[in-house]
């Protein structure tokens, strides 16, 4: 029977709504349902990270509203439908603490400071790099923040190193030498290599020893008076840093075959603390026949005491915007050797009736020529064996060290032999200081600190005077604290202390492994063993943690050395 559209019609519900029924029920097939919109986004199902980012401090909430504030929890919005009900008689309980708050903390008033430093997890598990350091408040009420970032809190802001440095821009710096076009290269070696070599050898044998030492004066190992300060005093005293084809003695060991290879303390602590350095250097290597000698150019930067070589922030140079020119990396090395220089000198007693005398007498020193008066100088020369148990003949290394002074020992009596060195400070404030503890105030009360931050910021220097004492066979070795007499003026210094220590327990301190600096000695002689007779150059990439070896032709740096006499001599005659 045909439906008629008047039945159809009486059909359809009476309300106005058509479709499923709506109910209150929000659970589908048993499982709370939260609607949404087709325009929400979906973030994370469950944030086990929230209390994190409520954390104060570096980030806090603003930085959790800036980065999440485009991300929203699924069911954040409709959290009301599944929220438990409290009942009411849990609000008559309370918490009972009977432990004692924490010390009140220092506010932003005056002189009010925090001071955060530390390496790996810092203050509320903040990730620190090479050092973290935090400073709020001033005087005054005035807040300058210092932070790792770019700007930090305030209007200053320095950067201090740490992990936000991965994007600092890569320092160019100059070779120490000019590589010319006609230099082949012949090896590349990354220091990655370098620290993984080991070669075990004896303490070494003395063949001779030439010239003599003043007796230490103890008086500088006593803290200075407060009211009085000791100054440096300008010693002119004639020292030799010869190198080693010029060495009259070496000559005459090479002759007498008594080793093949030859070097000096200088240049045979550079090589074997290789990996510490990041600043460029170069020696000259000569192979004749089956003799090797390690050179240095005349006017080498091996000559030069470098300063905060190894800080997380080195000093500048005039074109990466340092404008204080006293405080250049030329300039502070050239002040760092002109003190060391000086200090050997005043530090020992100069008495013609209590020195000690080596077998022979100083090699270099011509009194018809020169003018100013010897200083206390020994020259050790000592064998060392590098031989390993696959070598057919033995391999022998000859090494010219240095000493500086003697000094009676307190209990026995018997005298003892120093290496006397000197660290400066020139502004613990500036720029390329590297964090450093200002020495006036601090290096009584804080000995410890100030040498650790020294052997941070100072790794490959105090490595190689440690490897120069050690070599030399050194009982003690002196090290001075010498600090500008003002900041801003880099000729005047003031000697602030003297501490001792034993090389070999120092080097240890500083993780100093010579078995490593053997390896390395090793392996650039059996480069050269390898090659024709000739000269070579090794040079540390200024910019890279790598040595390159380089053959030059053999009159390379003769040539420059002849020139720059030519020109002394023609002024001489001009005058």
């Amino acid at each position: 029977m045909p439906v008629s559209l008047a039945d159809i019609v009486s059909a359809l519900p009476s309300d106005e709504t058509w479709g499923p029924p709506t109910t209150t029920d929000a659970l589908v097939d048993g499982v709370p349902y939260a609607p949404y919109s087709k325009g929400d986004k979906l973030g994370r199902m469950a944030d086990w990270t929230t209390e994190g980012k409520d954390r104060d401090g570096r980030g806090g909430r603003q930085q959790y509203n800036r980065n999440y504030r485009d991300q929203q929890v699924y069911g954040a919005g409709t959290s009301s439908l599944f929220a438990v009900q409290v009942a009411e008689d849990e609000s008559s309980f309370s918490v009972v603490d009977n432990t004692r708050t924490s010390t009140k903390t220092r506010g932003f008033g005056r002189g009010g400071a925090t001071f955060v430093r530390g390496r790996g997890r810092g203050v509320r598990d903040q990730r620190g790099g090479r050092g973290t350091f935090q400073r709020v408040g001033g005087r005054g009420g005035q807040q300058n923040a210092y932070y790792d970032n770019r700007g930090g809190r305030g209007a200053r802001g320095r950067r201090f190193g740490g992990w936000k440095d991965y994007d600092k821009p890569q320092r160019n710096r100059d070779s120490s030498v000019n590589i010319k076009p006609d230099w082949q290269m012949l090896e590349e070696i990354d220091f990655n290599r370098l620290a993984k070599l080991n070669l075990e050898t004896s303490t070494g044998e003395d063949i001779d020893n030439y010239g003599f030492l003043y007796y230490y004066d103890r008086t500088y190992d006593k803290q200075p008076v407060k009211s009085i300060e000791r100054k440096l005093n300008v010693v002119d005293r004639a020292a030799y840093n010869v190198t080693t084809s010029q060495d009259p003695i070496i000559h005459e060991l090479a002759e007498k075959d008594e080793a093949t290879i030859f070097a000096t303390d200088n240049i045979l602590s550079m090589l074997m603390c290789a990996p510490r350095s990041v600043y460029s250097w170069d020696i000259v290597i000569t192979r004749s026949g089956n003799k090797i000698f390690l050179d240095k150019r005349e006017g080498s930067s091996l000559d030069m005491v470098s300063v905060n070589e190894n800080a997380a922030d080195a000093p500048l140079e005039a074109s990466e915007g340092n404008k204080d020119q006293i405080n250049f990396p030329g300039a502070l090395a050239l002040e760092a050797t002109f003190i060391n220089h000086n200090f050997v000198n005043q530090t020992v007693i100069e008495a013609e009736n209590s020195k000690f005398e080596m077998q022979h007498e100083n090699p270099f020193y011509n009194p018809s020529e020169e003018t100013e008066p010897l200083a206390s100088k020994a020259y050790k020369y000592r064998r060392y064996d590098l031989s390993l148990e696959k070598d057919e003949e033995p391999l022998h290394l000859i090494v010219r060290t240095e000493l500086d002074a003697v000094v009676k020992n307190n209990v026995s009596s018997e005298d003892q032999f120093l290496v006397v060195k000197a660290l400066n400070e020139f502004d613990h404030k500036a720029q390329g200081s590297g964090g450093a503890l200002d020495w006036r105030t601090k290096l009584t009360s804080q000995r410890g600190a100030v040498v650790a931050t020294e052997m941070k910021n100072n790794s490959c220097k105090l490595a190689r005077w440690t490897v120069q004492a050690i070599l030399a066979r050194a009982d003690v070795m002196k090290l001075g604290f010498v600090s500008r007499t003002t900041p801003k003026s880099n000729d005047r210094h003031v000697i602030l202390g003297v501490m001792g220590y034993d090389p070999r327990k120092f080097a240890e301190q500083m993780n100093l492994n010579l078995n490593n600096g053997w390896g390395i000695v090793r392996t650039i002689i059996d480069m050269v063993r390898g090659m024709k007779d000739g000269k070579y150059v090794l040079v540390k990439d200024p910019n890279k943690p790598l040595l390159r070896l380089y053959e030059v032709p053999v009159g390379t740096f003769e040539e420059e050395d002849e020139g720059a006499g030519g020109e002394e001599g023609a002024e001489e005659g001009g005058e």
